[in-house]
């Protein structure tokens, strides 16, 4: 029995041992600086918030959060990459509704799975998409402009920050609901888009609230409603869609933070309290809201969760809009 009992304490000694390694190094984390993937170029909504949350994460864990924009494919290409990183907490993505809900239903050969191949860290934050023309489209309601396309069939431009985005299936919810029909032109990105609307080259633009209310607050464009079910707390005089006449009509923008599947659980933990903790500066948060963006932290479990209903919600969409990017 003695010489079974010394047998047996050796596998355990060293299991004991990798256990202690393991745990001693997800404490560490992070060691070194720790990339954070924006699938979508610079001067977004996802890279402005991509860049507030890096801001405060090398702040609070004390090594460099950097930013690195990977656009393309409506977020597909930076994800990819993000995909197929080591599990080991040190290449992170800033996911959007559109990168993780809405591509699994428009692309067929998207080169990753949402669900399967990320390890969920948290929300970062919700906002909604929003309805803007140029000051010259003579609408200044929801109303007079689903009146105006409707006399005018396939005459307005409608811009959005990427083709199959979450920009584009607000418009595309919209047009399936209102039977309106406007052609879309779609751009890499939220600046192009805003350039043009300005210039007067598209008549109406969808895009994510935070990157367009300064756009608004200058009188360079007009807002015509928000897509979220409610009014949203920064911008209170720009009503609803469904309060605009379209019951039922609701979209809502989220971003938040992947890693690779694999990532240790501890690692994981570790940056979603660093967030959590940092969402709770009033400084930080009236930044957010002022931008448009309201704060949103949960645990892992519940933002895969919320991941998951997203893509169901998105492939039901696309099936009744019909909308093809391929």
């Amino acid at each position: 029995m003695k010489g079974l009992a010394r047998w047996l304490a050796l596998p355990l000694a060293s299991l004991t041992a990798l256990t202690f390694a393991a745990g001693a190094a997800a404490q560490a984390y992070p060691t070194k600086q720790v990339r954070l993937i924006v699938p979508y170029p610079p001067g977004g909504t996802t890279d402005i918030l991509a860049r507030l949350a890096a801001k405060e994460l090398t702040e609070r864990l004390k090594q460099p959060f950097v930013v690195e924009n990977r656009a393309g494919a409506s977020g597909a290409i930076g994800s990819a990459e993000v995909a197929r990183a080591a599990p080991d907490g040190y290449t992170l993505v800033m996911a959007t509704a559109s990168s993780h809900g809405i591509n699994s239903a428009i692309y067929k050969n998207l080169p990753y799975d949402a669900v399967k191949d990320f390890a969920p860290v948290t929300n970062v934050a919700s906002t909604p998409n929003i309805i803007v023309v140029n000051p010259s489209v003579p609408a200044k309601n929801l109303q007079e402009l689903i009146a105006l396309a409707k006399s005018e069939p396939g005459k307005l431009n409608f811009g959005s920050t990427s083709l199959g985005g979450s920009p584009h299936m607000s418009a595309e919810l919209l047009k399936m609901m209102t039977h309106i029909d406007i052609t879309h032109v779609p751009y890499k990105g939220a600046a192009p888009m805003l350039t043009d609307l300005v210039g007067g080259q598209i008549q109406i633009g969808f895009d994510n609230l935070p990157s367009t209310i300064g756009f608004v607050r200058a009188g360079k464009v007009r807002a015509i409603a928000v897509t979220t079910p409610e009014r949203w707390p920064a911008a209170p005089d720009i009503p609803t869609v469904a309060e605009s006449g379209v019951p039922g009509y609701e979209v809502s923008g989220w971003f938040g933070l992947l890693a690779p599947a694999g990532t240790p659980k501890a690692v994981l933990d570790t940056i979603q309290q660093a967030l959590a903790a940092a969402v709770l500066k009033p400084e930080l948060k009236k930044q957010m809201l002022d931008l448009g963006a309201q704060p949103i932290v949960n645990t892992p479990d519940e933002f895969a969760a919320q991941i998951r209903r997203e893509v169901t919600k998105w492939q039901s969409v696309v099936a009744a809009t019909g909308v093809k990017v391929e």
